[in-house]
């Protein structure tokens, strides 16, 4: 194989892709032409070619070289996946979109329910709302999600390994026994102090105890609508910039960060970045609403903008857009976190007191790791199983048991993110507070307001992703990603 010439059209590929997504998202075209894309581009992800990268990242010499042909047969085995399962993908995506509920004698569509109910303030109404959901995931795209996944599990064998999870770990270079071990280990650290976390925001917000809470309370929870009159609109971007000033960073002159801030009524209403050429393409894009939630959100998405934005651009492909994702989320989580940073929020927002947002924070923190800690457990069950048969209720078990609430079972399939993904969240977690540990020891607590800390970060994302996440703490500090960091970071 050429692979000078497969890492070129590797690229288009991405670009085009990518292009594509942010064209629909931000509302300036109807269509969302994933499969022309993925036609235009089939020779990228055929068998042959799957097969003859994993034969020359086999016989890479090492070091970055290895890395590069590693990095490039992940991204052709999930191309190959995705070609195979792109038909179920489009289709649920069809489905979901034109799929209306019934609840309360009143139509609802199916993607609309999910935010109602984190709006919704009525018990009742969010249980009406989520009981729809699910009977509507079982009923009317159960079927597609379970073809999805048993084509993925039939391709992994098909292509040599014993299981979908013996690719994963083998294509992305994951060690799923060794953090399922550092995920039973948070959850069995932080079980005696759950309670005693969670209770007194739960009884706030929601009016239930633990010993009362339904799954379909938790967006309710997450989404805790009083905190928004401390997060207005109108310092919604302006906050964002002048976090970047305190860092050393214009926003505004960086010409390969684009910000979309124009209105349009098929807009996303989530901000997303959309890295089209790294990095000299790369948008950032919201609808400026406010509330707590869109604060998270929207530095989230610049955590992943400044990363793709400060990559060298002579860097390598396969550096700059691919490698280890646990990477860019760490860096999304350190800027979403100074939404719950005490100092930040009282220079930027001017909330002097914010220890009702700091309290609600940890506790929705240690819900969301707790969460994910159950689903990576799950999703090891599942993707070395024989059959999907009797997975409902392992799911069910894993989450019910992570999150303290009786877990509903529609949702065993659709509740699984591709090549692992919760175990991306992990690691990155696990990279952002020891990340975050090393710029407050280095600057202060207000880190955030020192271009040197700025100047250590762009540092870091000018690298991309050459790096895995083990290996850019390992450089940094010379510790390794430990989950206890977090533990003791949420003060257990």
């Amino acid at each position: 194989m050429d692979l000078e010439a497969y890492r070129e059209r590797a690229e288009t590929f991405q670009v085009e892709l990518t292009r594509e997504y942010y064209r629909h998202f931000a509302g300036l075209q109807a269509d969302f032409p994933l499969e022309a894309v993925y036609e235009r581009h089939a020779r990228l992800f055929a068998r042959e070619a799957v097969d003859e990268l994993r034969a020359a990242a086999a016989a890479a010499p090492g070091g970055d070289e290895g890395r590069r042909r590693r990095y490039l047969l992940a991204f052709a085995v999930e191309g190959f996946l995705g070609q195979a399962t792109r038909g179920v993908e489009a289709e649920l995506a069809r489905r979901e979109a034109s799929l209306q509920l019934i609840v309360d004698g009143a139509a609802i569509g199916f993607r609309e329910a999910a935010t109602a109910q984190a709006s919704e303030p009525d018990r009742d109404r969010r249980g009406a709302l989520e009981a729809a959901r699910n009977a509507a995931v079982a009923d009317s795209l159960g079927a597609l999600y379970r073809e999805g996944i048993e084509t993925q599990h039939a391709l992994a064998r098909e292509l040599g390994w014993p299981s979908y999870r013996a690719l994963t770990e083998d294509v992305a270079g994951l060690d799923l026994a060794a953090l399922g071990e550092q995920t039973e280990g948070f959850l069995a650290a932080t079980e005696a102090a759950y309670p005693e976390i969670l209770e007194p925001e739960l009884r706030r917000v929601t009016g239930a105890g633990l010993a009362e809470l339904r799954r379909a309370d938790l967006p309710w929870f997450f989404r805790d609508a009083d905190a928004d009159a401390s997060f207005p609109a109108d310092r919604l971007v302006p906050s964002l910039r002048a976090t970047l000033a305190g860092l050393g960073i214009d926003l505004d002159a960086q010409s390969g960060v684009i910000l979309d801030v124009a209105p349009r009524p098929t807009k996303s209403p989530r901000a997303f970045c959309a890295p089209v050429r790294v990095p000299g393409e790369v948008y950032l894009v919201l609808p400026p609403v406010g509330g707590v939630d869109d604060y998270v959100v929207l530095f989230h998405e610049a955590g992943h903008t400044e990363h793709y934005g400060n990559v060298i651009p002579s860097l390598p492909f396969e550096f700059r857009c691919l490698g280890d994702n646990s990477v860019t989320e760490a860096f999304a989580f350190l800027f979403d976190h100074l939404i719950e940073d005490p100092g930040w929020l009282a220079a930027h927002l001017g909330v002097e007191d914010s220890a009702g947002r700091l309290a609600h924070a940890r506790a929705q923190r240690l819900v969301y790791l707790r969460r994910y800690c159950g689903k990576l457990g799950y999703e090891r069950e599942l993707h070395a199983a024989p059959s999907l048969d009797g997975m409902e209720a392992t799911y069910a078990r894993r989450l019910g048991d992570a999150v303290g609430v009786p877990w509903p079972r529609e949702t065993f399939l659709a509740d699984v993110d591709p090549g692992f993904y919760a175990a991306k969240y992990l690691r990155a977690w696990a990279l952002e507070t020891h990340l975050r540990a090393h710029l407050r020891e280095r600057f202060g607590a207000s880190w955030w307001a020192e271009p040197e800390a700025g100047a250590v970060l762009r540092e870091l994302w000018a690298q991309g992703q050459r790096l895995d996440a083990d290996e850019l703490l390992a450089d940094l500090t010379g510790a390794t990603l430990d989950f206890g960091a977090m533990v003791a970071d949420l003060g257990i």
